[in-house]
């Protein structure tokens, strides 16, 4: 058996490793955004190209969880129009990921955050939401915008935020169709990251499965969060969060 433990060194990071995936489990069932303050996380624990297929498996189950919760709640519509878009920009990312240095990657991940973090503000003092949403390159560029953002850093929170409130969701569809778009783009990784980027392990698995208790619990408190929180204070924490952690990133 693969020696997972060797991956981290000191009760230091195992607990910020355990606290990261309480996050991820948040992220997923209500809490969007909150998400992306791990991707630096997890980048300073592992490596910034590394950490991706540490965190896959992590992401994967996080969105099985959602996914099942808010099951009769997303819109099939909306994941289905910009994901041939997101399947370009995700195979354009798989070829580009493969041939940057570590440094060059992990400038990538933080524009791609940066670029969501400035589109949602835009988007948020729009007048012409409307017409900007109908418009033909919406879907395409989001589309393709959020397949080379996971692909290169598990980073589509900001981007996938922007498609969503652009759809003006109620916000129990709003956090349900995120799920259904992202696990689809995270399970069609599994197999990229394997074979060509070869950066998911058993060894990173066996990781990612100790983490499975702090993702439940972080899952349970995003979806009493997702009850609990208003409208507006959602999304300015989303906004906050997201600025944040992009910061960290770009450091």
């Amino acid at each position: 058996m693969p020696d997972f433990s060797s991956l981290l060194h000191g009760p230091g990071t195992w607990a910020l490793f355990f606290f990261c995936a309480m996050l991820i489990g948040m992220s997923k069932t209500g809490v969007q955004n909150i998400g992306t303050v791990t991707i630096p996380l997890f980048a300073l624990l592992f490596g910034a190209k590394h950490s991706t297929g540490i965190v896959l498996p992590m992401l994967c189950m996080a969105d099985l969880l959602a996914v099942i919760y808010y099951r009769k709640k997303f819109h099939r519509g909306l994941v289905i129009k910009p994901m041939p878009w997101a399947l370009m920009g995700l195979v354009v990312a798989l070829i580009l990921g493969d041939r940057v240095p570590e440094s060059s990657f992990k400038i990538m991940m933080g524009g791609c955050i940066l670029l969501g973090v400035v589109t949602m503000v835009g988007m948020n003092r729009s007048e012409n939401l409307d017409k900007i949403r109908a418009s033909r390159w919406f879907a395409p560029l989001i589309g393709f915008v959020l397949g080379f953002s996971t692909m290169i850093g598990n980073a589509a929170g900001p981007i996938l935020t922007v498609y969503l409130l652009a759809m003006r969701l109620p916000k129990f569809a709003f956090v349900a169709t995120g799920a259904w778009f992202i696990m689809i783009l995270n399970y069609l990784k599994i197999p990229l990251q394997i074979f060509v980027w070869d950066n998911v392990s058993w060894a990173g698995f066996l990781l990612s499965l100790t983490a499975l208790p702090f993702i439940l619990l972080g899952g349970f408190i995003g979806i009493k969060i997702v009850h609990l929180l208003p409208e507006r204070q959602f999304k300015l924490l989303m906004i906050v969060l997201t600025v944040v952690s992009t910061l960290f990133l770009l450091i």
